[in-house]
């Protein structure tokens, strides 16, 4: 899956990209008609201690799929964006084979 990543107000390091990709490489197992991605981590003005935001877009065939998770950490928020996705990803994939 060819995935777009972008930091924002920061530099992701090479470690933390290749984190998020393993993820959404996960992702694949339960649907292989993923198209591409797109991931947008970035460092929001709330207060506390959860001050980093993950999005993640995913094209699948006939439809767009989303998440955006806060956590303190970008591997805690990509986690869980991914475990999102990946519940959306099982009810598109139900939907498609009852067509």
């Amino acid at each position: 899956m060819k995935v777009q990543m972008h930091s924002v107000h920061f530099d992701a390091d090479k470690k933390l990209l290749d984190f998020v990709q393993q993820r959404l490489n996960k992702l694949e197992t339960f649907y292989d008609k993923v198209t591409e991605g797109e991931v947008i981590m970035r460092l929001n003005n709330k207060d506390g201690i959860e001050n980093k935001t993950v999005e993640i877009k995913l094209l699948v065939p006939g439809n767009i799929l989303f998440s955006q998770e806060d956590a303190a950490s970008f591997e805690a928020a990509t986690d869980a964006a991914a475990e999102s996705l990946r519940r959306q990803i099982t009810k598109h994939k139900e939907k498609a084979i009852a067509h």
